[in-house]
């Protein structure tokens, strides 16, 4: 008998097609990242990124509470505003804005937020490297203490979770180590393992001013045209103690995504990125598409593409105007 193929019969409705979806996101994928500033009563919006907002330390606390309301409980910190140097010595300093977060949105809501902070030196420093600086280059091991003071500094104020971003190298096993010598073993570490050198990042290097005075990073950070070296970035963090890997950016790497998943034995991340955002976000605004389906269009291939977690300024909107 000569059986004709129907596919579309799974496709037929709403619910036949809800029951046999391959990729299902949800609300515990999210991660939603937020940029602290010191003052009161803060609520800068910053211009390159329609919809998000310097906050200070009690608008932060207002602002969490309700996306912990609407479900969103794990929150990505970065400092904006400390004084700069070329040591970046704020960036680990008690009274740093990080650290003084960190202890807030634990005593005001305690084991109910997971929070988690970036480590990395650019937005204190003078140059805006990632790392310290000696004659124009960006000296490996020097920064790598650096940072392993700065993680240090946010375990010791009570964060969950610590993700450098700054892509020296063996910098994931330095701050492993410092962490469980002093006590910390059960802090976490995701990893931005695999951080390429990309054009998506304008709208947060003025979110967080974080622009390199001079040279780019392409010596530390990833050649977009490389995916067996992302690989081999992973692995080692994984190696090093990594319990989380990243992949950044998102969008134009699903194809690495899917590679690290595929090779790491460890949860994976990927970071939907501020000119990701920005981009969906003013085309919106511009009437050029429609902004709930294209943003979910862009988390389900997230997933798709192997990625158990989800960093993303949408999430917000996601969860609170129930686009999910």
């Amino acid at each position: 008998m000569n059986i004709t193929q129907r596919p579309r019969r799974n496709r037929r409705n709403a619910i036949i097609r809800n029951m046999v979806a391959e990729t299902r996101l949800n609300s515990d994928m999210f991660i939603y990242p937020y940029f602290v500033t010191h003052g009161n009563g803060v609520v800068n919006p910053i211009g390159a990124m329609p919809g998000v907002n310097h906050f200070s330390i009690d608008t932060l606390l207002t602002d969490a509470e309700k996306g912990l309301k609407a479900g969103i409980n794990k929150l990505l910190l970065f400092g904006v505003g400390e004084e700069k140097s070329e040591d970046g010595h704020t960036a680990h300093g008690e009274s740093s804005i990080v650290p003084a977060a960190v202890k807030a949105l634990k005593n005001a809501f305690g084991s109910d937020v997971y929070v988690i902070t970036d480590v990395c030196v650019c937005a204190y420093t003078t140059h805006g490297h990632c790392g310290i600086l000696h004659h124009g280059e960006v000296k490996n091991d020097s920064s790598v203490e650096l940072l392993t003071r700065m993680a240090l500094a946010h375990a010791q104020a009570g964060a969950d979770m610590v993700a450098p971003s700054d892509m020296m190298d063996g910098r994931v096993g330095a701050i492993r180590q410092t962490l469980d010598s002093n006590g910390f073993e059960h802090t976490a570490l995701m990893s931005y393992a695999v951080k390429f050198a990309s054009a998506y990042y304008g709208p947060f290097r003025e979110a967080a001013d974080s622009s390199p005075q001079q040279g780019d990073r392409k010596a530390y950070q990833m050649d977009p045209r490389n995916g067996n070296e992302a690989i081999r970035e992973a692995l080692l963090d994984v190696q090093e103690g990594a319990d989380i890997i990243m992949v950044k950016p998102a969008l134009a790497y699903l194809d690495i995504i899917r590679r690290v998943k595929d090779e790491v034995n460890v949860p994976v991340a990927c970071y939907n990125v501020s000119g990701e955002y920005s981009m969906v976000k003013n085309a919106a605004a511009a009437g050029l598409i429609d902004e709930p389906r294209i943003v979910m269009e862009n988390m389900t291939a997230f997933a798709r593409a192997g990625a158990d977690i989800i960093i993303t300024y949408h999430a917000r909107d996601i969860v609170e105007k129930g686009w999910l």
